[in-house]
């Protein structure tokens, strides 16, 4: 290494950048010494941050000349309330990749920043920008997708194996795939092993970011390649020209640090006081349920989630976040909830942030539940719709009297958030997701089997709201085995022909299984991971959700921007929507029935937008006749779709009824949808 200069350098930007030289900054407000070693091919130097020349505020900061990149580099900080915290080396907050980390699943002792200049050519790259009202969301976890031999692709469990797995997405009808968090963690950090095999079990999950810039390197192909960056960059620029959005799933509530006794990687050495939450005996609160609490609405820690969103944005071309346990981000440096959160303000309003999609997990780990009351600052806040879940979880089982609460849920919800002028699709509606039962095992299992966790079966939730007809888990028994694929149908249906924006968990959609485990956030194997055989196992489960996806897009009725009004028009005389039981237009609400049914009218305003939709719920134990809506119309009813015998369906035949017919047989578990047109 040749002659090296160390000037003052500037207090901005916070990280490591290219100025005259390589400027460095780091926030710390306890801090009383701070060294920044800087390391390149087996050569180490440190240079001291002196406070009377590098130190401007909390800010501490120099700038090398005659160094070039790529190299890595840590801070050491010596702070009085941290004994020995001048031993630790510290990753810096703001880098925008790490080294240490690049092969999973080994042990990673020391983890550094990583400066690199890389070209990227990005093309003629731009955001799908798919409208909200027209969304299909897929959750999925970027190394459980497709890690599996199944799969049959070339780069397993990486950003490169998601691109293999593009056209498979395309066929399926999504718009958007959520991806789980991909912020750089440490997988190995996971006390817990097996207790069936005494294996080590793996943080698989990630929802412990050590930083909220850097990608996890182990998620690319080639890892030492650019740490990841480039990687997960040609990813999102494949999933554009595909016309997929991607949303990321980010994790703000807390750190990958720990209570007290955890590791050390960077916030507790450099401020705990400002990047933590303390309960009234001086301990970490842990409204995460993870250890600690990031003091969210604290202006440092304010500015790094916004710097973080932004350089999502701006330099890895993100469409949308779904904030983790994000009622935390409510909270006030006492833990105390504001009704008007500075940070989820800021948020909402950010002019370079104003195009993404923000989804919020309006909920904590310490009883905060926020679904609907979410503040939903400019309107612009979605929700995961914990009640949409729940309530179609029960209905579905056979659960009465909650015909008025699932109408209001597949109308829209709009109890929830009309009254923040927010619209249908501000509720992102789902069945499953990554938390819980997958969609065959919410069939399949009555109970959570999660002792493979090595936490003694008391990890994950206990309430499932499912349903196993008759055994738990595999059997032989043809009758369960229908029954169980005829409800993963109902389901389908339930969520797709909702208002609102809906999410499917990846795997679902053919019967993928975890074997009753609800908690597979260490499960870094073939339970963790998504079983594609069972794509060629269950393919009438794959091609009822191809088609009902493609049903739902072909009708503007399933893309409403605003909620209904349930005022009859001039010509048709129906409301946009009505509601039915048996008998036509008597629903039987807050009574003990297990069937509701709906139609959408094809007219408004005297003008044809569409055909009439009429669905039909039947959640009883036997068959149930249903009258028939009386619509003005010359046009035969058109049966579509049914999930008792999905056959004609499934071959893309419709049935026209009767003129003469009057009532719709419903057989029980199972539903029906006809169409009429004007």
């Amino acid at each position: 290494m040749g002659s090296l200069r160390f000037r003052r350098g500037k207090a901005y930007p916070l990280g490591a950048s290219r100025q005259e030289g390589i400027n460095f900054a780091v926030f710390s407000d306890e801090a009383t010494r701070v060294v920044l070693e800087v390391r390149k091919e087996g050569w180490v130097e440190r240079f001291e941050l002196t406070p009377h020349l590098h130190q401007t505020g909390h800010v501490w900061h120099g700038e090398i000349f005659g160094i070039e990149p790529p190299f890595a580099y840590v801070y050491f900080v010596e702070n009085p309330a941290l004994p020995h915290s001048f031993e630790l080396p510290l990753v810096d907050p703001y880098a925008k990749a790490l080294t240490g980390l690049e092969q999973w699943g080994y042990p990673h002792p020391e983890v550094a920043a990583w400066y690199q200049e890389v070209e990227f050519d990005w093309g003629e790259d731009h955001p799908p920008a798919h409208t909200s009202s027209k969304s299909i969301i897929y959750e999925l976890h970027l190394r459980g997708f497709t890690k599996d031999v199944g799969a049959g692709v070339d780069s397993p469990g990486t950003c490169e194996g998601l691109v293999e797995k593009i056209p498979y997405l395309k066929e399926l009808g999504v718009t958007a795939v959520e991806i789980m968090p991909i912020h750089e963690f440490d997988e190995t950090d996971n006390p817990f092993k097996n207790p069936q095999t005494g294996e080590d079990l793996l943080n698989y999950w990630g929802y412990a970011s050590i930083n909220f810039f850097a990608p996890k390197a182990a998620y690319a192909h080639d890892p030492w390649e650019s740490r990841g960056v480039n990687s997960f960059k040609t990813l999102v620029k494949k999933l554009h020209e595909a016309d997929l959005e991607v949303i990321l799933d980010v994790v703000f509530n807390h750190t990958a640090e720990g209570g007290e006794g955890g590791r050390i990687f960077n916030f507790k050495a450099l401020s705990k006081e400002v990047y933590y939450l303390f309960d009234e005996d001086g301990d970490y609160a842990n409204y995460s349920g993870c250890g600690n609490t990031l003091n969210c609405n604290h202006p440092v820690v304010r500015k790094m989630v916004l710097d973080a969103l932004v350089y999502w944005v701006v330099e890895m071309r993100v469409d949308g976040f779904r904030f983790d346990l994000a009622s935390i981000l409510s909270r006030d440096e006492e833990g105390r909830v504001l009704p008007n959160p500075p940070l989820l303000e800021a948020i909402a309003k950010h002019p370079v942030l104003s195009g993404s999609k923000i989804i919020a997990e309006a909920w904590d780990a310490q009883g905060l539940y926020q679904v609907g009351a979410f503040p939903a600052a400019h309107r612009r806040w979605a929700e995961w719709n914990g009640r949409f879940r729940d309530q179609a979880r029960l209905f579905a089982r056979g659960d009465s009297q909650l015909t008025s609460e699932v109408a209001t849920r597949l109308a829209g919800s709009e109890d929830l958030y009309k009254h923040s002028q927010r619209n249908p699709f501000h509720s992102i509606n789902f069945i499953t997701s990554h938390d819980g039962f997958t969609l065959m095992d919410l069939v399949s299992y009555e109970t959570k089997h999660n002792k493979a966790n090595g936490e003694a079966n008391q990890d994950g939730t206990n309430e499932n709201y499912s349903a196993n007809y008759g055994v738990e888990g595999p059997t032989a028994d043809l009758a369960v085995l229908q029954l169980r694929k005829r409800q993963i149908r109902n389901f389908a249906a339930l969520l797709i022909l909702s208002q609102g924006t809906p999410m499917i968990l990846a795997g679902d959609e053919f019967g993928n299984s975890q074997q009753g485990n609800n908690n597979t956030w260490c499960q870094d194997n073939r339970l963790g991971w998504i079983n594609w055989s069972q794509k060629e196992t269950h393919t009438e489960i794959l091609t009822f959700w191809q088609k009902l996806i493609t049903f739902r897009k072909s009708q503007r009725a399933f893309a409403k921007k605003e909620f209904y009004q349930g005022v009859p028009d001039p010509v048709s005389g129906l409301p946009d929507l009505s509601w039915h039981g048996e008998k036509a237009g008597q629903p039987l609400f807050d009574q003990p029935s297990r069937h509701i049914a709906f139609l959408i009218d094809g007219m408004r305003a005297g003008e044809v937008i569409g055909s009439c939709i009429f669905v039909v719920f039947n959640f009883e134990e036997e068959e149930r006749w249903f009258e028939l809506p009386k619509v003005k119309s010359e046009h035969p009813w058109v049966l579509v779709l049914e999930t008792f015998d999905p056959g004609l369906f499934l071959a893309g035949q419709k049935v026209e009824l009767d003129a003469r017919q009057a009532r719709l047989g419903v057989p029980a578990f199972s539903m029906k949808l006809l169409t009429r047109d004007y």
